[in-house]
Parts: structure tokens; C-alpha cells; sequence
């Protein structure tokens, strides 16, 4: 008998963009509660979001985190819209607007390892998947709040950074969103001017931040204290639509990231 909590999609695609996979997971009020609407959670790397990673051997059990934090009555769970990445991970996350800045693709060929490389830089595009066509799919297709305030994102590493490229890109979409161990160096200060430019003023998001301070996590705290500074300058506050976490000794994986998911879930869906 099929899992009444998970739905599979397979049908995804777009010009220039890798098909893909899209799981969504309804909470268990979605169906003991048939004339409830929940908010939704768009997940990139969604192989990862519910079961064990093939990376490290454990995933982010994100739905056990929902129905924990949901049955101690500290969020309302939203409904979860995994999406996989492809083998084009890094060209489907890499922002393209801060590419356009005069010297931002050298930097990246520089500092990025030539088998990291993008086959093609399409996450316009692939935002424009999610925006355009997952979206209106969820939003036609189960009960859910399709407005802002209720339509979340979260991602890791470079999943951060497209995540906050999509509030950035889409503010009228996405209302609040989720960046654990975000990759700035890819980008550098590029992505920082980038943001400078285009961060929504504070009022209608709602923005979590987190990193550690082992393997990879190292490099980002100049970054993260750089992207908390402009946050605050644009008005938002720390604890009410702002929240930026370190954590000492996690580092950059899967392992770290689900331990600490309870955070940005409680942050993005608390009960009003």
C-alpha cells in the first residue's frame, strides 16, 4: 500500500534544465484536518530531505522533525515540496545575476575546483521551474496557502544560496526562507553586492541563517557577519524576521544540518 503522506512527480522539466524529481510530503493533520490550508516548504536537494543521504549515510528526516515540532504544538507543519537536484547541482544553484558583474566568472573558475564546475549556469531558469510550473502544480493540486507569507524555502550549502537568490529574485513569492551552512565563497563579494542591491527591506520576510565552525563551515563566518550587518541595515530584527546561528563544532553535512533542522522550523512556522 502506497505512504499516504508521500506523493511522487517525476515530470518536471524545462528548456536548458535536467528533469527532475519533486516529492511532496503532507503532514498528518493534512488529512485528519480536511478543510484546513497548510503553508509550504520548497526543499532543494530533496534526495536528501527525507531519507538516509548517499553521502553520509543519514538525511534530514525533515518529516519527523514536522510531526515532532507540530505534535508538541510549536509550528504549524507545512506541507514539504522536495526537490532533487541533477548532475547539474551547482549550474542549477549558482545564482546568475551577480555572474554579470565584470570579473565574477573568472573568480568563480578560480576558486572553484574545475570537476565542481557548472555545465551550465540555468538557476534563473530553474527558479523560473519552481515559480512558474511546481508552484502553480502544488498550489492546484493540494490545500495549501499559496500566498508569501506562508510559501517558505530552505536549502544547505549552495541550496542556501539559491534559496536566498529566490526571496531575492521572487520577493512576492517566497516570504521567508531557510539558508543552513550557505556557500558564499562561491561567489564572494559578488553575491554580496548582489545583495546590496537587491535584499528586500525588512516588513514582509522572514530570513534564518546558520553555519558551523568545522570543515568547510570554516570559511563562511566573514561572509555571514558581512550578510547579518546588511540585513540589519535594511531593518530587519534579530529574533522577530531575523535569525543568524553558529555553531561551533558542525560541519558541512547532512548530519549537522538535520540535528539542528528543529531551528530554522520553529523559526519559519512557529504559531502565531
Amino acid at each position: 500500500m502506497a505512504n499516504p503522506k508521500f506523493e511522487t512527480y517525476r515530470h518536471f522539466k524545462r528548456p536548458g534544465l535536467m528533469r527532475r524529481r519533486v516529492d511532496v510530503w503532507l503532514p498528518a493533520r493534512y488529512h485528519a484536518e480536511p478543510e484546513r490550508k497548510f503553508p509550504v516548504l520548497y526543499m532543494h536537494d530533496g534526495q536528501n530531505a527525507f531519507t538516509r543521504s548517499p553521502y553520509v549515510g543519514t538525511g534530514w528526516m525533515a518529516h519527523e522533525c514536522i510531526d515532532t515540532l507540530a505534535a508538541e504544538g510549536k509550528i504549524t507543519p507545512p506541507v514539504v515540496v522536495a526537490i532533487s537536484c541533477t548532475l547539474n547541482r551547482i549550474g542549477d544553484y549558482l545564482p546568475q545575476k551577480p555572474l554579470a558583474y565584470p570579473g565574477a566568472v573568472d573568480y568563480v573558475k578560480q576558486i572553484t575546483p574545475r570537476y565542481f564546475w557548472p555545465r551550465s549556469e540555468v538557476s534563473d531558469e530553474y527558479l523560473r521551474l519552481i515559480v512558474q510550473d511546481i508552484k502553480p502544480f502544488i498550489d492546484s493540486n493540494y490545500r495549501v496557502l499559496s500566498n508569501a507569507e506562508h510559501t517558505a524555502m530552505m536549502g544547505s550549502s549552495m541550496g542556501g544560496l539559491i534559496s536566498l537568490y529566490a526571496l531575492t529574485e521572487y520577493p512576492q513569492v517566497f516570504g521567508k526562507v531557510a539558508c543552513l551552512s550557505t556557500h558564499w565563497p562561491i561567489l564572494g563579494e559578488y553575491f554580496m553586492r548582489y545583495l546590496r542591491e537587491t535584499l528586500p527591506e525588512a516588513g514582509a520576510h522572514k530570513l534564518y541563517f546558520d553555519h558551523g565552525g568545522a570543515g568547510l563551515d570554516q570559511q563562511y563566518a566573514p561572509y555571514q557577519a558581512e550578510t547579518d550587518a546588511l540585513i540589519k541595515a535594511k531593518g530587519y530584527q534579530a529574533g522577530i524576521d531575523f535569525q543568524s546561528l553558529f555553531f561551533e563544532n558542525d560541519d558541512h553535512n547532512e548530519l549537522f544540518w538535520s540535528a539542528r533542522l528543529h531551528l530554522p522550523m520553529t523559526f519559519l512556522f512557529a504559531l502565531q
